[in-house]
């Protein structure tokens, strides 16, 4: 008879984090690769392990730090596993964490690396057109030249659907900017935002504004999955994968960025209720149970509809939710993007906001949620390719 294997969240921990500084693009002098190195490196100091007791690799939205050029770079004397997740974006930050956890699941490594390296002043600026594998090239003639503009037009259709204002937000752009007045590590550290200026920041595809867009930036980061039973011999607060999933829902395609051919009824959301019902279902949780967020947050518009995707709030009810300051740390219901995520602490395709959840697991937040258990990392703005984390504490 076989035995089924205890679930993830029995198996797998994340037992170190690693960043780079974050600047605005063209920020950084060194090379991509070099910091790459410098966030593994770093994750690796955190858990008290040796670069060389690494052997795997996960990756995610064409990362281009190949896994056996960083096993040279660090010395590893075997490397076990290697992937990334197949396009994605975004989408991929949770997904490659899901790789990760799998490989330790089935026994093939002893540790782990996550990792997302990204020098928008050495290489593209995501927020510029260029033509896309997927076939932007097709969209140009009608004027969808941005990422903001193609998720522009599903926002606008949730606001009609629910016949509600933009107005709320304002309150999105400016929570994520005040966390991030705690955070020195985010690019927009000491420079806050008010309701002025941000009515003020140049519309850049209606509704959204300059300040409803997330940063581009340069930097790295890191996170180190081993096996629970060995993370209880290591210097830091294991963080529990709880739950990870990925889905997408029927008809996407590229979805808006790309084919704009999905069903009408998931048209205005963020492609997320299939993936919200396999990451509960796996957690054996309900959204009710959710202590803090980290939700993806390219632009505004995809926090409102992520609420209700992930039924975070009812549907049409997330504007008010937001309104009243819900998202706000420490007294909101639901304390989001505690770092100041895409918005305002840096864009590393979501991977930053994985880190955020651990922190808050540990205790170690510059925003930190008091008896925090529980946190929903989402991965992926309103595409096709979408994944997600329950992340929680040791002992919860």
């Amino acid at each position: 008879m076989i035995r089924p294997r205890p679930p993830l969240s029995d198996r797998v921990a994340v037992v170190g984090i690693g960043e780079t500084r974050y600047t605005r693009h063209g920020g950084s002098e060194r090379s991509e690769f070099d910091l790459c190195c410098e966030a593994v490196l770093r994750a690796a100091e955190d858990a008290g392990i040796e670069p060389t007791e690494i052997d795997g690799f996960c990756s995610f939205a064409n990362e281009r730090q190949e896994p056996v050029v960083l096993q040279q770079a660090l010395g590893m004397p075997e490397l076990s596993f290697s992937n990334i997740v197949w396009g994605a974006g975004g989408g991929g930050a949770s997904g490659a964490v899901m790789n990760a956890a799998l490989a330790l699941h089935a026994g093939l490594c002893n540790y782990v690396v996550v990792y997302r390296s990204i020098c928008q002043g050495q290489f593209e600026r995501f927020g510029h057109y260029r033509v896309r594998p997927w076939g932007s090239q097709w969209m140009a003639p009608y004027g969808l030249m941005s990422p903001a503009q193609m998720v522009a037009l599903t926002f606008r259709r949730y606001l009609h659907e629910q016949d509600a204002t933009a107005d709320h937000l304002a309150e999105v752009a400016m929570v994520c900017r005040e966390h991030a007045q705690r955070n020195p590590r985010a690019v927009y550290y000491g420079r806050p935002l008010t309701l002025e200026q941000y009515q003020a920041s140049r519309l850049i595809a209606d509704p959204f504004r300059a300040a409803d867009c997330c940063l581009e930036t340069d930097g790295a980061c890191a996170l180190i999955l081993t096996t629970r039973d060995r993370a209880r011999d290591l210097r830091t607060q294991p963080v529990r994968v709880l739950a990870a999933a990925q889905a997408s829902g029927p008809g996407w395609g590229q979805g808006p960025m790309g084919s704009h051919n999905m069903p009408l009824e998931d048209y205005a959301s963020v492609n997320s209720r299939l993936l919200a019902s396999k990451l509960f279902t796996m957690a054996d949780l309900t959204p009710q149970d959710i202590d803090v967020a980290q939700i993806y947050d390219a632009f505004t518009g995809i926090v409102t509809m992520a609420l209700e995707d992930f039924g975070l709030c009812p549907r049409g009810t997330a504007p008010a939710f937001i309104a009243a300051g819900g998202l706000r740390w420490p007294d909101g219901a639901l304390p989001t993007n505690t770092s100041g995520g895409l918005l305002s602490e840096s864009y590393l395709q979501g991977l930053n906001l994985v880190i955020e959840g651990v922190r808050q697991m540990r205790g170690e937040s510059t925003a930190q949620v008091t008896g925090a258990h529980t946190c929903l990392v989402t991965s992926g703005g309103a595409n096709a390719h979408k994944s997600a984390l329950i992340l929680a504490a040791e002992g919860a």
